[in-house]
């Protein structure tokens, strides 16, 4: 059915907004005075009580710093650290001036006046350069008491905040019953209208909603066509060459990855080859000092090979379907391959790997195969604690092939699951090393297990991350075709 629309999207808003809010104009008249009176004591108890939280944090957080400087003072005997502590003393008498312009009670007032003096005591004592050791460690000491101050200061603050919310919502319930009764009769013939002029509205905003949707997935091939005001059509207009643009800039965005990643890797290879030849001993023996950095230049060429690679994969992927070319693979080899690759990353930090894996062989692309498990057990390396275990199995299972890497890490927190294997998206928690990673790792990896016609999962772990790769064991070429 043909649906009337005004010419503008904002006449159509005029007139249903008008029809609308005139049945609601009388009670909002009569309510506007308590709501104001409300909002205003609302917006003050609300600035009150963070001017007092970041205060009180900010106060505990000046006391611990200087806390931590003067303890270095004593331990290290060095006066020069003074100047450290006088800015956070600085620090301090501002924030304590901050705090007085609060609503304090007289306790407060008590317990801020007992922190300044209590630290005027205690620079009094850093400062005096005839100072005897044990009198400076009593000094550094008192600074538990200043912290029961500041932690005293907190709670008062809360109980007083607590306290005028519980006012304020007495208040509240009132100007709510008040209001209840009054738009009680104004209900249906406002839903009424609400629901014909949403139906309205609601085809083209659907529209471009849908359109929003598929740009923000980077799903740039569906053109954007928006039906309804002239004001929405033109938005719909513009959408759609957004649309053209954003394809163009993921299309050059492609094409500079691999130019890129490609002229890195070369002179790359040269430093890695120089790096390794070093190491061997082919320009004479090293002492342990030159042979310790020789390892360290290898290592980090070899990591920064790693993420060009990972680039070169990922503009690759981007750029035409991912094409794999199948051969008899041994699993076992490829993880042992992997694992010697890795071995200097947890040499270096004495990570140990933990390996069971059957004897099972699937038809795979053994390069690709090879990222997939790379990218995989040097993520859990580099996000494994020191000394910790890496624990890498594999499997046979309904003809399928599972295969299992768990760290000793942090984890992967829930709210990053469904976006862990996004292009250049990097979780919350850094891993360690002075390379920092891409966020294209796990990308890849989920390209390469797609193109096998398999599937890759993180499940739920007590302790670091859990990755689950599932690969059939038999694939045609048509299969992959497809």
């Amino acid at each position: 059915m043909q649906r009337y629309y005004p010419r503008s999207f904002l006449k159509l808003l005029l007139i249903g907004f008008t029809l609308v809010a005139l049945p609601l104009v009388f009670a909002l008249i009569n309510n506007a005075v308590s709501v104001d009176q409300l909002a205003n004591r609302s917006q003050r108890a609300v600035y009150q009580a963070v001017q007092a939280t970041q205060s009180g944090r900010r106060l505990s957080e000046l006391l611990t710093a200087m806390e931590r400087t003067a303890r270095q003072i004593v331990i290290l005997g060095d006066q020069t650290l003074l100047g450290a502590y006088d800015v956070a003393r600085k620090d301090l008498a501002q924030t304590a001036a901050q705090f007085a312009t609060l609503p304090f009670d007289g306790e407060q007032k008590a317990a801020l006046d007992q922190i300044l003096r209590g630290e005027a005591g205690i620079y009094a004592v850093l400062s005096d350069a005839s100072a005897r050791a044990p009198q400076l460690r009593m000094a550094v000491e008192r600074f538990g008491d200043l912290a029961t101050h500041a932690h005293a200061i907190t709670v008062r603050s809360n109980a007083l905040i607590n306290r005028e919310v519980e006012s304020m919502q007495s208040t509240a319930a009132r100007a709510q019953r008040l209001t209840y009764w009054q738009l009680l009769a104004l209900v249906p013939v406002v839903i009424f209208l609400v629901i014909g002029f949403s139906l309205l509205i609601a085809r083209p905003i659907g529209q471009i909603d849908a359109a929003i949707r598929h740009l923000g997935k980077g799903q740039f091939g569906a053109p954007v066509s928006v039906s309804g005001p002239q004001d929405l059509e033109q938005l719909g207009e513009r959408l759609e060459w957004m649309r053209r643009e954003l394809l163009d800039i993921d299309e050059q965005k492609n094409r500079f990855l691999r130019q890129v990643s490609h002229e890195l890797k070369t002179p790359l290879t040269a430093l890695r080859e120089g790096a390794e030849l070093l190491s061997d001993g082919a320009v004479g023996t090293l002492t342990p000092e030159q042979r310790e950095i020789a390892e360290i230049l290898r290592h980090n060429s070899v990591e920064l090979q790693k993420l060009i690679e990972d680039l070169l994969s990922f503009g690759a992927s981007q750029f035409r379907k991912v094409a794999v070319d199948l051969e008899p693979v041994e699993i076992r080899r490829i993880i042992e391959r992997v694992a010697a690759d890795q071995s200097l990353a947890m040499r270096a930090r004495a990570i140990a790997l933990d390996a069971s894996v059957e004897d099972v062989i699937l038809s795979a692309d053994p390069e690709k195969l090879r990222v997939v498990i790379d990218n995989l057990l040097s993520n859990a390396v580099k996000f494994s604690p020191e000394g910790g275990i890496v624990r890498l199995t594999a499997g046979l299972e309904n003809g399928t092939l599972w295969l299992e890497v768990i760290d000793q890490g942090p984890g992967v927190p829930t709210g990053d699951r469904d976006r862990i294997f996004e292009p250049f998206y990097q979780g919350r928690h850094d891993g360690a090393g002075p390379v920092r990673g891409t966020g294209i790792g796990l990308s890849v990896v989920k390209e390469y297990v797609f193109a096998h016609g398999g599937s890759v999962e993180v499940l739920e772990s007590a302790r670091g991350a859990h990755f689950r790769v599932r690969l059939p064991l038999v694939r045609t070429e048509k299969e992959v075709a497809s």
